[in-house]
């Protein structure tokens, strides 16, 4: 698996459409819109060749308007999951010996597909499944996941190409082997684009694959199959799987050809399935690859030296865009109390001059929340926040679930820095503020770095160099992204390498050479030219 004489086409990172009014991709985004709207879609269970039907389906709704059914998906039973991972074994050999530049070819082809034909496609279906407003969508669906494709083909290629040192006596190589058995992909709803990297990352590098996406993201993984399938997929390369979570984690769990778990959801879940991994461990074949990024409880951290119009502006768009239902969300801000009265007053103009409703009227920035649980959660901090001393709501406060899962843009002002909101990750449109003297800003970092369990992104507003370095130094274990005069979110492919520790994951790096590296078993050959004839070293003598 070496590079060989093969060159890939240089990544580049997919441009961002602006779908103005008029605009050919705003037309054709709204097209498919309306189609996908009014044609109800059915998603059986892809595993090998067969795409299966069940009969025991669910309902798939829109978030913002949640009694319009837009389709239905086939739920498995176990002996479904016990043939999907049968499935895969039995299609490893062959794609884990077809040539690397065979596969970097599928997904190269996927990812022109993205962005071109399927482009409206996979961004209509994410506004429709997800709630994404156009935007959203376009750097989630389109132009990440287009990114992933891309770099993950060069980053393979860097991985191969990278050998050992040679003499003229040994020829030193590795091999790049996938995994012994198969992984298992475990896909959030949140993000269209990590719902297709992560089992295609583990192709990529000859692996095959169980992928069971979210519940709410079916109506988006049917488009990234069928664009797999039409890149050239072989089929029981990735095998797809709806159902019960339960069931389906314990049969996978049970074989004992389990050789990765690539996760991202709850930091609850990632460590419920280490522990039920550790528990295994005695019956699989390999040590299994553990790969998970999870929550967040994101800092902006303001000095006093902050512009306040950019500083407002990254708050926002980090707190609400998507409704806060990023993991690198900003949920918690620090501000001094010197910028507090111009922040408070351009944060509350901005917020109330957004519109919220459905995605697909282009003038709304907020839409709604992903379901049912998620938006009983967040009201009920919101009522909380409303009784407790310690905290006042400043901005919004208002839900409503009658057609949607509708909640404002809410900003809580709290005298308790580590006040519940503070601490506990939400998932959603709700931003606590807490203000700190301005003397107290070396206090203020410590703070920060020792109020959360998380670790994932964070980020600083300041003009002062000397406060960025200090904050830079104090906050060294705080996130695994940090962002200095911008939001904590947005991490783009093979710029921001994304990932953090604590109880933020394995900080494997998705976007990097870092993740693919955990998809690979190598294997040192080492070739002796002209091999010795005696035991005998020169020490001892005749």
């Amino acid at each position: 698996m070496l590079k060989g004489f093969f060159k890939v086409p240089k990544a580049i990172n997919e441009p961002v459409k602006n779908y103005t009014p008029n605009s050919p991709e705003k037309e054709a985004v709204l097209a498919a819109y309306k189609k996908m709207w009014n044609t109800k879609i059915e998603v059986p269970l892809y595993i090998g060749k067969e795409e299966i039907r069940t009969g025991n389906t669910k309902n798939i709704t829109p978030p913002h308007d949640h009694k319009h059914i837009v389709g239905n998906y086939h739920l498995a039973e176990k002996t479904h999951i016990e043939s999907a991972i049968a499935n895969a074994l039995e299609s490893r050999q062959a794609w884990a010996n077809m040539a690397w530049e065979q596969r970097a070819a599928i997904f190269l082809k996927a990812a022109e597909l993205i962005a071109g034909p399927y482009r409206a496609r996979i961004n209509a279906a994410t506004m429709i499944g997800q709630s994404k407003n156009i935007h959203q969508a376009e750097i989630d669906a389109s132009c990440e996941l287009i990114d992933f494709l891309r770099f993950n083909v060069e980053f393979m290629t860097q991985i191969y190409a990278d050998q050992p040192t040679s003499d003229s006596a040994i020829w030193n190589r590795v091999e790049y082997r996938p995994l012994e058995g198969f992984v298992y992909a475990i896909t959030p709803f949140n993000f269209t684009a990590i719902a297709a990297n992560l089992p295609a990352s583990a192709a990529m590098m000859g692996n095959v694959v169980v992928w069971k996406p979210s519940d709410s993201q079916v109506f988006s993984a049917k488009i990234i199959i069928e664009i797999f399938k039409e890149a050239g997929l072989p089929d029981g390369v990735i095998n797809v799987v709806f159902g019960d979570a339960a069931m389906i984690t314990d049969t996978i769990l049970a074989s004992r050809d389990f050789a990765g778990l690539h996760f991202t959801g709850s930091t609850h879940v990632f460590k419920e399935l280490w522990k039920q991994i550790g528990n295994n461990i005695h019956h699989y074949k390999t040590y299994p690859r553990i790969v998970g990024e999870t929550g967040g409880k994101d800092f902006v951290m303001v000095h006093p030296s902050a512009n306040v119009k950019q500083a407002v502006t990254g708050i926002i768009r980090g707190a609400f865009e998507f409704q806060g239902q990023k993991c690198s969300a900003a949920s918690r801000v620090y501000i001094p109390q010197s910028l507090w009265s111009p922040i408070k007053e351009q944060l509350t103009t901005d917020i109330k001059s957004m519109k919220m409703g459905s995605p697909e009227d282009f003038g709304n920035f907020i839409t709604a929340v992903i379901h049912e649980g998620s938006f009983d959660k967040l009201a009920s901090y919101i009522d909380r926040a409303k009784k407790d001393s310690d905290a006042e709501i400043i901005i919004g406060g208002n839900y409503d679930k009658s057609i949607g899962y509708f909640i404002e843009p809410t900003v809580i002002l709290t005298t308790n820095p580590k006040y519940v909101t503070m601490e506990t990750e939400l998932f959603g449109p709700v931003l606590t503020i807490f203000v700190y003297e301005d003397t107290k800003w070396l206090e203020t970092l410590e703070l920060i770095d020792q109020t959360s369990e998380y670790a994932l992104t964070g980020a600083i507003f300041s003009q002062d160099r000397y406060a960025i370095e200090e904050a830079t130094v104090k906050l060294q274990n705080a996130s695994g992204n940090l962002y200095i005069n911008d939001k904590p979110t947005g991490a783009v492919v093979g710029q921001q390498p994304f990932g953090g520790a604590r109880a933020s994951g394995t900080n494997d790096k998705a976007g990097s050479a870092m993740n693919l590296l955990r998809w690979a078993s190598p294997r040192t050959i080492k070739e002796v030219f002209v091999s010795p004839e005696d035991y005998r070293y020169p020490f001892l003598g005749e």
